[in-house]
């Protein structure tokens, strides 16, 4: 039997978030049984620890295959680890590299830097798919990411995106978003990984700042509103400089669910 604890992350005070299964001794797992634990569970993230490496490795799986680095799974375990009493700040290390991350009472947050190359996209990439962009960008984190911005939240909340033909899109994950002043009302889509839609983007935050930062704003902070078309609201409070981007938010703990390997 393994343990696997269930968060939710992102939440807006004790409601929604994105749930989360954590695994915090995966040292004895292979990788189709972390594939398997994630398939299971069917949550957008599963991320398994390492501990008996320096510093911890981390392996994030969604429920179709493993990923280098998302921010939800990232923000989970490092609250996680607060919580068990093994060290409230430190770094982690998944396919990007070392992340910093911190936990204190019933949030944490992660420090990714900002190498993700951004490049100019056509709008009509996020047109045909069912987004109505006024502008877009490419960013590899380092899966490829569709990031485009729309006129209004009203145009996020009621896009009608066309599932099949970003399932067969070459990137990973879509992410529209349109913002006001410090807020931002935001989506993401990534069906071939077996996510449709994401209730809450770590690393689409992160594709943000990158876009950002490449328009001019050297640093800045957002609050990102997301997953109320899912049922699921969810809030992320992001920041960023020249050099990295800080993303975080508050977990809540859903307890234990015991699976057969």
């Amino acid at each position: 039997m393994l343990d696997v604890r269930v968060l939710r992350v992102f939440t807006r005070g004790d409601e929604g978030g994105n749930h989360l299964g954590v695994v915090v001794d995966a040292g004895d797992l292979e990788v189709l049984a972390m594939q398997g634990v994630a398939t299971r569970l069917g949550f957008s993230e599963t991320i398994f620890l390492l501990r008996d490496e320096e510093p911890a490795l981390v392996r994030i799986f969604t429920p179709v295959a493993e990923v280098p680095f998302a921010g939800h799974p990232l923000v989970g375990a490092a609250w996680m680890v607060g919580e068990l009493g093994l060290a409230s700040t430190g770094c982690v290390r998944c396919g990007i590299g070392e992340i910093e991350y911190r936990a204190g009472g019933d949030a944490a947050w992660v420090k990714v830097p900002l190498v993700a190359p951004v490049e100019d996209a056509s709008v009509e990439d996020a047109v045909v798919v069912g987004l109505p962009a006024v502008r877009a960008w490419w960013v590899d984190l380092p899966l490829r990411y569709l990031v485009a911005e729309v006129g209004e939240a009203e145009a996020v909340a009621s896009a009608e995106v066309d599932m099949k033909r970003l399932a067969a899109a070459p990137w990973s994950g879509t992410y529209m978003f349109a913002r006001s002043d410090d807020r931002v009302k935001a989506r993401f889509f990534a069906p071939s990984l077996g996510v449709p839609e994401d209730p809450a983007t770590g690393s689409a935050a992160v594709a943000l700042a990158a876009v950002m930062l490449a328009e001019g704003w050297r640093e800045g902070r957002f609050v990102i509103e997301q997953g109320d078309e899912i049922g699921a609201p969810c809030r992320i409070e992001l920041a960023w400089d020249p050099d990295a981007a800080t993303l975080g938010g508050t977990v809540r703990d859903d307890g234990i669910r015991r699976m057969e390997l």
